[in-house]
């Protein structure tokens, strides 16, 4: 598999409970990308709990998925491959054996991962993939149920339990009301669940994603986003105890849920409420990403894990799409001088999402530009970023949007306005403006910017368009100009030709 920029591709294969996956990630880094991935549902642990050993059907399902996953990583030519097992392969009688098989035919060493590994590697995931992440991750999947407290990115109290969806089938006898009190049981033993009270959940595995997925469809959510989506504690409660008392056959009509989830929604759903009810936390936060990335993350050095994804993710973005990255990264100096007083002030929060719009901003610049506004605002909002929460994705879109299509068009931007504030909404459209004015000196290219700097005098936003950048003054730009000033309410004054040490190219 070529790899661009010196990335080194890494495949993470990961033997679980119910499912089989493999994925490759362009490069171990701050914000890997997954250039391909693939599951099959092979039910491994479907029979674990009443007979103590894996299934036969799913043990010749899984080998087989394996077959293939090898196949495709000596295509990729992919020489970095890590590979995981969990609840099922750890606690059956027959669990050596499958992996001694498994061995034999991916060609490589498979890693049983303990509960406590699986909590820490879950929760590696969702540091890696909320920013400031503060509160409880759990991990439900087909054979257990991995809850870890995270704070300040350190990891304590991690405890697994056999509360998987197939496995609580298995027990329960397919009976919700014996699965009830087999949950209560467990959720009992641990004596530290109220830890989580006014905190946030984390809730990473498939069968709780299938429950958000339905959440969103009910409140016809104006994003498809599955990471980062956050439910309140109590409206989450109630849902979930809705939906643990739904049959398969209820379930069945529901295009939202996928067949091969409609068996372990209701226990998962059961899990969560039962949780739910002890831990009382504030939010529900939906991570996409868990133990395989948090495997990515685990291999970086403390220096790389100091990055912030969504920055590096941007950048990324903004190498193989934008004119000039080093036009960009201008652009967030450039912007800097907006946002102090005695203009608009912001938070280290605010700063961060707006260098991250900075570094977007001319990625669109391929498409038509009837079309550009909408695509850019489609990119932003549904792009695979981490980092991010959906307010701060919908701040992203709505600056791009602006920044194509001016602060008069608001079509296509009104559901995303849902997701935000009125300050929010007042910092897209000053940014946007922002961009629009920039780019009528710069034309992406870099070096202009810097020596075309924005400053505040009195009660004017003015700007300096010193020789040999005097002749770049026109209509069009003093109106886009004098439309950013009106924003941040302030006169505009441009400066043509007025003294300015030019900085260094």
């Amino acid at each position: 598999m070529s790899a661009s920029d010196d990335r080194a591709p890494v495949a993470v294969v990961d033997i679980g409970s119910n499912s089989v996956r493999l994925v490759v990630y362009d490069d171990v880094c701050r914000a890997p990308a997954p250039v391909f991935n693939e599951k099959v549902l092979c039910g491994l642990g479907r029979t674990v709990a009443t007979t103590g050993k894996l299934s036969a059907d799913g043990m010749s399902r899984a080998l087989r998925a394996l077959r293939r996953f090898r196949a495709l990583i000596e295509q990729l030519e992919i020489t970095r491959v890590e590979v995981i097992a969990t609840a099922a392969a750890r606690e059956a009688k027959n669990g050596p054996e499958f992996s001694a098989k498994a061995e034999r035919v991916l060609g490589r060493k498979i890693t049983v991962l303990s509960g406590t590994m699986e909590a820490e590697l879950a929760a590696l995931g969702v540091i890696a993939g909320i920013h400031n992440a503060d509160g409880f991750v759990g991990d439900l999947g087909g054979g257990s149920l991995e809850l870890i407290d995270v704070r300040d990115g350190q990891l304590s109290r991690a405890i697994t339990l056999p509360l998987g969806g197939l496995r609580l089938i298995d027990e329960s006898g397919g009976d919700l009301k014996k699965a009830r009190e087999i949950v209560d049981a467990e959720f009992a033993k641990v004596k530290w669940l109220d830890k989580g009270k006014g905190r946030d959940f984390y809730a990473v595995g498939g069968t709780w994603r299938a429950i958000a997925r339905l959440h969103m469809a009910q409140t016809n959510y104006p994003l498809s986003m599955m990471h980062n989506y956050r439910m309140n504690g109590d409206e989450a409660l109630k849902f979930a105890s809705l939906l643990d008392h739904q049959s398969q056959g209820s379930l069945a009509g529901i295009r939202d849920i996928s067949s091969s989830r409609r068996e372990t929604v209701p226990y998962g759903a059961l899990v969560l409420e039962r949780l739910l009810k002890q831990m009382k936390p504030r939010s529900i936060v939906m991570s996409v990403l868990g133990i395989r990335e948090g495997l990515v993350y685990s291999l970086l050095s403390d220096e790389e894990r100091e990055k912030d994804p969504l920055l590096e993710a941007c950048v990324n973005l903004a190498k193989q799409r934008s004119r000039s990255l080093k036009n960009a990264h201008e652009l967030c100096d450039w912007t800097d001088a907006l946002f102090i007083a005695p203009g608009p002030e912001e938070t280290p929060e605010q700063k961060r999402l707006r260098h991250a719009a900075c570094l977007l901003s001319d990625i669109g610049w391929r498409a038509h530009p009837d079309y550009r506004g909408a695509q850019s605002l489609n990119l932003m909002a549904h792009g695979d970023f981490v980092g991010l929460d959906h307010a701060g994705r919908a701040f992203l879109a709505l600056t791009a949007y602006y920044r194509n299509e001016g602060i008069i068009k608001d079509q296509l931007s009104q559901k995303l306005v849902e997701l935000v504030d009125k300050d929010t909404l007042k910092r897209a459209r000053i940014l946007g403006s922002a961009f629009r004015v920039a780019h009528m000196v710069s034309a992406a290219k870099p070096g202009v910017l810097p020596n075309t700097p924005l400053s505040y005098d009195g009660n004017r936003l003015t700007w300096t368009l010193p020789d040999p950048y005097s002749n770049l003054e026109g209509e069009r730009v003093e109106r886009r100009f004098k439309a950013l000033a009106n924003l941040v309410g302030k006169e505009p004054e441009i400066r043509v030709g007025a003294p300015f040490q030019l900085a260094a190219g």
